[in-house]
């Protein structure tokens, strides 16, 4: 297609309906996914659209709508596995959803960064806000603009004063699940590495193992403390080698459980024999660690697309859904009966 003058120009809606003998209003239905019209209109339009190779003018629909089409997303800059899952999840949910995704990663954590990244995408005049950074700080800086745009956390503890939404898979059911399994087979010395505790997931993890340890009638005391990394595990594990191995250990996450899995093969102790160990996520390969790991599976998509049609609720003002997500105990080598 060409401009007067001979300049190439690009393919508008009209051009879209004149093709497909529609009108233009029809052409945006289908652009809407609008139910009203019929499939083999719809066809025709379709085909249309990709014989032209039309594309929609965001800028354009922004300034007739007042809409923008496009969310936030604030996460950690860090290479998690949870809040990496996550954030993939979420993007695709959102583009199935019709939205466009502005990502600000967090080099530091802490309420100055939270609030620029808010205020930058408050200045993109995004419709929402989707925050994947489940931390004490960040929490307590989202609370000012909760009042500015609808905001979604991922956390498995609701918001300061409920000022914005949270959605998560079940923190403490997930740990619970795991303590349960090894109670199961017999053990009653089950030590937990906790992952960081001013994580919101971590804290969660932590009160689940007490809890289930309780209704079993153990007195649990304290996890160890701990991170989100192998190293850490790797340190207590060899710890642990050293000055005697508990019945069982329940790990924070896999990465944990990779650590002291190569730690305990390093000091003779063998897993499940002599140790059962449990980790937490499911990560791609946790079903091929030695032994394969036993662990909980977060449902990332699942998760993706819970927190995407929370946020359109809370844009358009409807009523929230905010039950968590139940997690998934998937049992492999690396627990057994107890010695």
């Amino acid at each position: 297609m060409t401009e007067p003058g001979g300049r190439p120009r690009l393919p508008a809606m009209s051009d879209v309906a004149r093709i497909a003998g529609v009108s233009h209003q029809t052409v945006s239905r289908v652009l809407n996914d609008h139910p009203s019209v019929r499939p083999q209109t719809r066809e025709r339009v379709l085909e249309a659209i990709a014989e032209l190779g039309y594309r929609r003018n965001s800028a354009a629909r922004a300034l007739v709508t007042r809409r923008t089409g496009t969310i936030g997303i604030i996460c950690i800059g860090l290479p998690y596995f949870g809040p990496t899952s996550t954030l993939i999840a979420v993007e695709e949910a959102a583009r199935h959803a019709g939205y466009f995704v502005s990502v600000a990663t967090l080099a530091e954590i802490d309420a100055a960064h939270v609030s620029r990244a808010v205020e930058h995408f408050l200045s993109q005049a995004v419709e929402g806000i989707i925050v994947i950074a489940p931390q004490d700080d960040v929490r307590d800086a989202l609370v000012p603009f909760a009042a500015q745009v609808p905001l979604v956390m991922i956390a498995a503890e609701p918001s300061p004063g409920f000022a914005y939404q949270t959605m998560s898979v079940d923190q403490e059911l997930g740990a619970r699940l795991a303590t349960r399994h090894l109670l199961d087979l017999g053990h009653r010395d089950i030590v937990h590495l906790a992952g960081p505790l001013g994580w919101v997931d971590a804290r969660a993890r932590v009160a689940g193992w007490h809890a289930e340890l309780a209704a079993a009638g153990i007195d649990s005391g304290d996890p160890i403390a701990g991170d989100w990394s192998p190293d850490r595990g790797y340190e207590v594990g060899r710890q642990l080698a050293r000055e005697g191995v508990p019945d069982a250990v329940f790990a924070t996450n896999d990465q944990v459980a990779l650590g002291l899995l190569r730690a305990f093969a390093e000091g003779g102790v063998a897993v499940p024999r002599d140790v059962s160990v449990v980790g937490f996520d499911d990560m791609l390969e946790s079903a091929h660690f030695l032994p394969p790991l036993t662990t909980i599976r977060q449902g990332f998509e699942e998760l993706g697309g819970r927190c995407i049609t929370m946020l359109i609720a809370a844009i358009g003002g409807a009523e929230l859904d905010p039950t968590p997500i139940p997690p998934r105990l998937i049992v492999r080598a690396s627990t057994g009966p107890a010695r």
